[in-house]
């Protein structure tokens, strides 16, 4: 699955992915055939249809500060944001996250970007978008982007065009007006050979970093376009953490996220649904393993990793294998949240890429899934659709003891005698 255009699916990893091998981002987590990890940075092709504003209330209102050459602003706190988190009182029942994030995060034209953002306000809920920094960079600059290991210019993911990335930034702007996280995806996604991220050092994670940052921070430069507003936030402030191209490369990354006062990392190559520990001083928000219907092992909450699974690499399967297929990933996705609802509470990460791969069954299960949770919390369950920002902002007020709790329990691990006795000693 190489070779792919820019109005198709923007991104490739390559590396290893176990029994059935296949190119993938990362490693399995599972314990079967294809468990396989995260890849490829599909791109949504949408409308560009959406004004300056989010469409809903709580726009900020404070007098925009142009900050740098104006691509981006200051403009007040973040709206439409949850309450404000507070410890758990003793013996209460954690809530039970869900965060949906997206790798890439840019806009080619099929209104996936759209469609996510529609759905996330239809439900009062919150998601982690992670940009990738190219996709604010005209490709007439592209020798602009020095990627370590690599000649001046080179990128594992294609360029937009003009058109599309001035729709990148009114989506990116929406989307952080609705209250979404915008993280980074970093920029040129190597994933192989001597250029792989998997060997970057720190000091090149973070001359990664101040590019991507740059992109963002400086696109009207970059571009030369006066005519359209300003990104209305300091990405310095709200670039608190990330997922790396192909879960690679993270041990030499932390260093330096911690240097930049980063908070957590989406880049562990496979976790397991249990409460998050710290890692190098960064919450560690891995990709998850979680059941998988019709099969023993279990599969990584991520999109590509479902369809690893089923078309063994194929983004063109036979149509007549979709119906099951889209039925199968989207009882997978149900399943883990089902499963850490009903257990240990830990949170639910999902990973996924704007992307069109076998007929858009993956975005069709996204959406059935996301539906499902939400209509849960709608009937009064406390599940909160939040961004990882959100969600750590959760974890960094609650007491150390309480913490220690949560993180005890195993897969799918019950309290014997129920949350009350469980967390009520521990909270007081």
């Amino acid at each position: 699955m190489r070779d792919v255009s820019r109005r198709g699916m923007i991104g490739l990893g390559a590396g290893a992915a176990a029994a059935v091998g296949l190119a993938a981002c990362g490693t399995g987590t599972g314990t079967g055939p294809g468990s396989g990890a995260a890849r490829q940075d599909g791109v949504s092709r949408g409308g560009d249809t959406q004004g300056s504003g989010s469409g809903r209330p709580g726009a900020p209102k404070h007098p925009a500060r142009p900050i740098g050459d104006g691509s981006t602003a200051f403009t007040g706190k973040q709206p439409n944001q949850p309450k404000s988190p507070r410890p758990l009182e003793p013996g209460e029942t954690p809530p039970q996250f869900v965060v949906f994030s997206w790798d890439g995060a840019g806009e080619v034209g099929a209104g996936l970007f759209d469609r996510f953002l529609e759905l996330a306000k239809d439900h009062d809920a919150h998601m982690t978008f992670f940009l990738s920094g190219l996709y604010l960079l005209p490709e007439s600059k592209k020798r602009m982007y020095v990627p370590p290991n690599n000649p001046k210019g080179a990128s594992d993911i294609g360029y937009l065009t003009d058109d599309h990335i001035k729709a990148t930034l009114k989506l990116v702007r929406r989307a952080w007006l609705d209250g979404h996280e915008i993280g980074t995806h970093f920029n040129g996604h190597f994933c192989a050979g001597s250029g792989s991220v998997a060997n970057w050092t720190s000091a090149q994670w973070r001359s990664e970093i101040d590019q991507a940052k740059s992109f963002v921070k400086e696109w009207r430069t970059n571009a030369g376009w006066t005519d359209l507003p300003a990104l209305p936030f300091d990405y310095e402030k709200e670039l608190i953490g990330g997922r790396t191209p192909c879960l690679l490369g993270r041990d030499n990354l932390l260093p330096t996220a911690k240097e930049l006062g980063w908070r957590y990392d989406a880049s562990s190559p496979g976790g397991v649904q249990r409460w998050p520990r710290k890692h190098q001083g960064l919450w560690d928000l891995p990709l998850q393993a979680m059941p998988f219907p019709g099969h023993t092992f279990e599969v990584l909450s991520m999109d590509y990793n479902i369809l690893a699974n089923q078309s063994v690499n194929s983004t063109k399967a036979p149509s007549y294998n979709y119906p099951a297929w889209r039925t199968q990933a989207t009882h997978s996705y149900i399943a883990g949240f089902k499963r850490a609802y009903e257990t240990n509470r830990a949170p639910f990460f999902i990973g996924n890429h704007f992307e069109e791969w076998n007929g858009g069954i993956y975005m069709d299960a996204v959406e059935g899934a996301f539906t499902y949770i939400a209509r849960e919390k709608e009937k009064g369950a406390d599940v909160r659709l939040v961004s990882f920002r959100q969600f750590v902002d959760w974890l960094d007020v609650q007491k150390p003891e309480v913490l220690t709790r949560l993180q005890s329990l195993e897969v799918g691990q019950e309290p014997a005698a129920g949350w009350k006795s469980y967390l009520g000693g521990q909270a007081a």
